[in-house]
């Protein structure tokens, strides 16, 4: 081997490689900037979660009867927040005021000057504390969150103390809640700062050197079952290996499929073939999909069988988890999907594929990777996060405390943003420049160039419903400091009809056309007005009554609707007719708009979806799809977002006034219990109702007219068949 010819040769591909920029950027500039930047984000998101949680006080359950003194002690400790008898079941409490219930004997500790055990001999075991009564409540209250720990100061407490004996103190918390921990910290500091107090005090009154005695026992007692420590363990590992793992498996398919293609001179023939765009993305994007998904099952499958040949007998993971976890692992797949194939056909063969595609999976694995860290739980601010939402999901789920509110926003998100890249890779895949090889400018590609009137596209009404669902999500969490009534004008102004507005004129859409603002007929008119006053009625008499929300969360959003006690009319202002007009824009308006052209039933039908999924809860989803049902068939029929508008301030204004001065008749419908009569007198007038719309004269223009900028259909009398 001559080794002149070698150092030619590898100079020659390290000279070639090198003056490739897209190289340069993936070996120097992302290394130097994304990591640093990635660790300043975390060491920020640590400290500022450490420092938000120093700053909170500790919330305290307090189950017995705490000595003379001692809840002085405790109450002026800082950062402590005692809270009597609070999440404690009755049986539990009625067993501690009689002395049923004492603390469980420990077996007698190891003497410290006992010989260590044989070499080869396991020490023997920690002692856990027994299953009782007190433990389960004590689990119970703390992993639900009600408080961050439970100090239970034991029956004869008090008398113990008042004679100089010693008493019994126990404090219950769970070591995986970092909330938890740290109240079983701040609470144990302060009970050792009050007993040496109690101590100091003994040994004056009866002159004994300093440390002679001991007044109580603290015993902390981890509720945190083996299986939620082994599910800690878990949750922080699986969701980073899973989505990488799930990453690799679209990432060289969707590069053989586009940039592959492209070096192969197939990608020619095939646009050569008589099929459309559409049928090609859709074709390459289920390919690289369903390897991406296979990948993920094969993964999880291996996963689940590895943990529970690993664990001991006594911790076992219930299946149906990894079954989960894998249907969460769908959405993201879509995502990962959709998105490379997108930004892979702008490759012109496999090795410029690979340099356009890292700088999107770097980040995507280090948003997976950030779950390891114990700070990082699922809450609002976290559920809305592109593929940190699922990360931190299956972490919950491994912890077994995944609130349905939150599962359920964490799944809309991601199912947002799949949609999103879809919608990306498809109008990629449009530009036949791009898939031959050639350069076009972004905003091109994107569409972001301005239109001449007409309405938008589905796939321009869909992007634009994503980007304002996601505004308004955290513009919300950013206000959430504010008051109710500012909270709600912010959110429906600010984060609904500004946009909104911003968009339709921004791109230079016909407004009249896009928004439906269109005068309607009287018939149109009166049949939104019997649909408002009975919608409520028959939707609650029917869907809440097979499918009833959870009695805590009916009154905290009746609570919420009243505004902290506004004045009547600025309650109906911002409950009814806010959201009627900002609402009405955004649905019935700019997303029904671009929905058209699939036909009425497809735009009533996800406009409706769209608009129960942006009210962000899993309990209000089928009443207001039913509601937004009616809202699309008013547009559709009349052409006019007003009549839309007039249903939904009315529906919403008769709920909320009801809830204002709550008269004697209405008792039983406040408690959830509309009477059938009631209900089938709802259902008759929206019938009514119905009815009227069917039969109103339509204004609305054909949606090939309104694409073309052509304004109102001719003879806006004739009725829609």
């Amino acid at each position: 081997m001559r080794l002149a010819i070698v150092w030619t040769i590898l100079c020659k591909e390290l000279v070639e490689s090198l003056r490739d920029r897209r190289t340069l950027v993936r070996l120097v500039l992302i290394p130097i900037l994304l990591y640093p930047l990635f660790a300043l984000a975390m060491s920020k998101l640590v400290g500022s979660e450490a420092a938000a949680r120093e700053a909170r006080s500790s919330r305290i359950a307090v189950w017995g009867e705490l000595a003379e003194g001692l809840q002085e002690r405790l109450a002026s400790a800082g950062k402590i927040e005692l809270a009597p008898w609070a999440g404690a079941p009755p049986d539990v409490r009625e067993g501690l005021l009689s002395g049923a219930l004492a603390p469980p004997r420990e077996p007698e500790a190891r003497p410290e000057d006992a010989p260590p055990p044989p070499e080869g001999e396991d020490p023997p075991p920690r002692w856990t504390e027994p299953e009782n009564p007190v433990l389960a409540a004590a689990r119970a209250a703390v992993s639900d969150r009600k408080v961050d720990a439970v100090l239970i100061p034991w029956p004869a407490l008090g008398t113990e103390l008042a004679r100089g004996g010693k008493g019994a103190v126990a404090i219950y918390f769970d070591s995986v809640r970092a909330d938890s921990a740290m109240a079983e910290a701040r609470l144990e500091g302060a009970l050792r700062r009050a007993r040496r107090a109690i101590v100091a005090d003994r040994e004056a009154e009866r002159g004994l050197p300093e440390g002679f005695s001991i007044a109580y026992d603290v015993v902390s007692r981890d509720v945190a079952p083996d299986s939620r420590k082994v599910g800690q363990i878990l949750g922080s590992m699986m969701p980073m290996m899973l989505i990488l793992m799930s990453l690799l498996g679209s990432f060289l398919p969707a590069i053989d499929l586009t940039a592959g293609e492209k070096e192969r001179g197939t990608m020619q023939t095939l646009l050569c073939a008589p099929v459309r765009s559409i049928e090609i993305i859709s074709g390459k994007f289920l390919a690289v999909w369903v390897i991406s998904l296979l990948t993920a099952l094969g993964n999880v499958v291996s996963l689940s069988l590895t943990v529970s040949r690993l664990l001991p007998d006594v911790v076992v993971v219930d299946p149906w988890i990894f079954a989960l976890t894998f249907a969460l692992l769908v959405p993201v797949t879509l995502l990962f999907s959709a998105l490379f194939l997108a930004l892979a056909v702008f490759a012109k063969d496999f090795k410029d594929g690979q340099n356009a595609l890292m700088p999107a999976y770097l980040p995507l694995s280090l948003l997976a990777g950030i779950t390891a860290l114990p700070v990082v739980e699922l809450n609002p601010w976290t559920a809305y996060a592109p593929v940190l939402n699922i990360a931190v999901l299956i972490k919950a789920l491994f912890l077994g405390e995944a609130p349905l509110d939150l599962l359920f926003t964490a799944l809309v998100s991601s199912a947002l943003y799949a949609c999103l890249a879809l919608l990306f890779a498809a109008r990629v895949f449009e530009r036949e420049d791009v898939l031959l090889g050639g350069k076009e400018s972004a905003r091109a590609v994107l569409g972001l160039g301005r239109r001449s009137g007409g309405a938008p596209s589905a796939g321009f009404s869909l992007a634009a419903f994503a980007g304002v669902q996601v505004l308004f999500f955290y513009g919300s969490l950013l206000i959430a400091r504010a008051s109710v009534a500012v909270q709600l004008a912010a959110s429906q102004v600010g984060f609904f009809l500004v946009p909104t507005l911003a968009l339709v004129v921004g791109f230079g859409y016909s407004p009249r056309a896009t928004l439906a603002l269109r005068p309607a007929s009287v018939r149109g008119l009166a049949g939104a007005l019997l649909l408002g006053v009975s919608a409520w009625v028959a939707i609650g008499g029917t869907l809440l009554r097979w499918f009833p929300a959870p009695e805590r969360f009916a009154r905290e959003l009746g609570e919420l609707v009243l505004l902290g006690g506004q004045p009547y009319p600025v309650v109906l202002l911002l409950v009814a007719v806010t959201p009627a007009v900002c609402e009405e824009l955004l649905f019935r308006g700019l997303v029904y708009a671009g929905l058209r052209r699939a036909g009425p039933a497809v735009a009533i039908g996800v406009s409706a979806l769209l608009f129960g999924l942006a009210h962000g809860s899993v309990y209000r989803l089928l009443p207001t799809f039913s509601l937004g049902l009616a809202l699309g068939y008013a547009r559709h029929r009349t052409g006019s977002v007003l009549p839309g508008a007039l249903l939904h301030a009315l529906n919403n204004g008769l709920a909320v006034s009801l809830l204002y001065f709550k008269p004697p008749w209405t008792q039983s419908v406040m408690e959830g219990e509309l009477p059938w009569s009631l209900t089938a007198a709802g259902v008759v007038v929206s019938v009514a109702g119905l009815l009227l719309l069917r039969g109103s004269p339509t204004r609305e223009a054909p949606a090939e007219e309104d694409a073309r900028g052509g304004g109102e259909a001719a003879g806006g009398g004739a009725r829609e068949a």
